[in-house]
């Protein structure tokens, strides 16, 4: 789950780290309002999206009067932001973030992260702020400090100050820099955060360390017991089927092809889309129903799947432990009679009453491809979607 930065700072302020005055502002007439309240002479104004590089793609505008504020805001409010990570479709800009823009002298890089390769947390660090991070480890990677921290003694001070002094900076600047550190990383472990990035963190002329820019992302898994954190969560900024298979309790990600999946397991579900692209074709989607499959769960995913105009035919990969394909089947033949289903559907069914759900299929009377295997399920899957879009 991510949050805007507005929100990330908002948290991180919270667990000591220096944060510029800034509100949020939802229309042009409310960011002069908080233009004059915040006080100075020079403001940045910054489109609220999920993604990173706004400025290069005109998303942060830096004013000095009231009239510039009041011009920025209406021209990213309303909207669709497009950045190199938001893709073609952009992003809805919903709300402006109205910051004092103080002046700095120098622009650091800290970053947060869980590496699940080395199962513990990583930070990272460099001299080089304001740039992708990513763009920095190709061209030059030794500019790139790294610790790995001991989970069970967490982030030590003296990692912190190691840290502040490989950036460079000066006594006075170090001390500030090393609560900035174990701020964010407080604030990474106590959230149950997967992500924090400070980019840029900068150095004012006055020795201050300020976080300019901020992103968070959190575990999903962990928001049951993170309610505040789970609040701030802005479907705006979600792909809708996501958010409408986050309703279901279904785990779900849409992709660009046209073979839309239904499965079962996280494992199966990633084989299944493996061996469509082995015989040709391109999965819709990721959509593990899980182990309780029952009619209901089965139908609410056909709805969800459906949902994307791009999906030309259906798979149905059902390996039965937990669940059984009975139920399985009574979902499908539910979902076909309780939903116009346009498009060639195939069901491979194994495991736990296996016949039972043939069986079902089979008296349907529904025009349901059948197949034995997996590799069959596939191949059919891709003839089906390649006919159905040739028709």
């Amino acid at each position: 789950m991510d949050i805007h930065e507005y929100q990330a700072k908002e948290l991180l302020a919270g667990f000591g780290v220096p944060v510029p005055r800034g509100s949020v502002a939802y229309s042009p007439d409310q960011a002069v309002y908080t233009a004059t309240e915040l006080g100075g002479w020079h403001w940045a104004v910054k489109a609220q999206v999920h993604s990173g590089a706004r400025g290069k793609a005109g998303g942060i505008k830096l004013c000095k009067t009231y009239h510039e504020v009041d011009a920025a805001a209406r021209e990213l409010l309303g909207k669709r932001l497009v950045t190199v990570q938001t893709g073609p479709e952009g992003k809805p800009v919903q709300r402006v973030y109205v910051e004092v823009a103080e002046p700095f002298e120098r622009e650091l890089y800290l970053g947060i992260v869980l590496d699940r390769k080395a199962e513990r947390v990583r930070v990272i660090a460099s001299a080089e702020g304001g740039m992708e991070i990513e763009e920095l480890a190709h061209t030059a990677p030794e500019k790139i400090m790294q610790v790995v921290v001991e989970p069970a003694v967490g982030l030590q001070a003296f990692q912190a100050r190691q840290i502040a002094f490989g950036l460079g900076l000066n006594i006075k600047q170090v001390s500030r820099a090393v609560t900035a550190i174990m701020g964010a990383y407080r604030a990474f472990r106590d959230l149950d955060a997967t992500m924090v990035e400070i980019n840029p963190l900068v150095v004012t002329k006055d020795d201050r360390v300020l976080a300019l820019d901020a992103k968070m992302s959190f575990d999903d898994n962990a928001m049951f017991r993170q309610r505040a954190v789970a609040d701030m969560r802005d479907p705006s900024q979600e792909d809708p089927r996501e958010v409408q298979a986050a309703e279901h309790n279904l785990n779900y990600v849409g992709l660009d092809g046209d073979i839309g999946c239904i499965i079962n397991g996280a494992g199966l579900a990633m084989a299944t889309m493996d061996t469509i692209k082995y015989a040709g074709g391109a999965p819709a989607n990721f959509l593990d129903v899980g182990g309780g499959a029952s009619p209901e769960r089965v139908a609410n995913s056909f709805r969800l799947v459906l949902s994307d105009k791009n999906v030309k035919a259906i798979l149905v990969n059902i390996f039965a432990g937990i669940n059984r394909c009975d139920w399985v089947a009574q979902g499908v033949v539910q979902a076909c009679n309780d939903i116009d289903i346009t498009v060639p559907l195939i069901v491979r069914l194994a495991g736990t009453n296996e016949e039972e759900g043939r069986r079902i299929i089979r008296d349907s009377g529904l025009p349901i491809i059948s197949a034995d295997s997996l590799t069959e399920a596939a191949q059919k899957a891709v003839d089906a979607a390649r006919a159905h879009a040739a028709s």
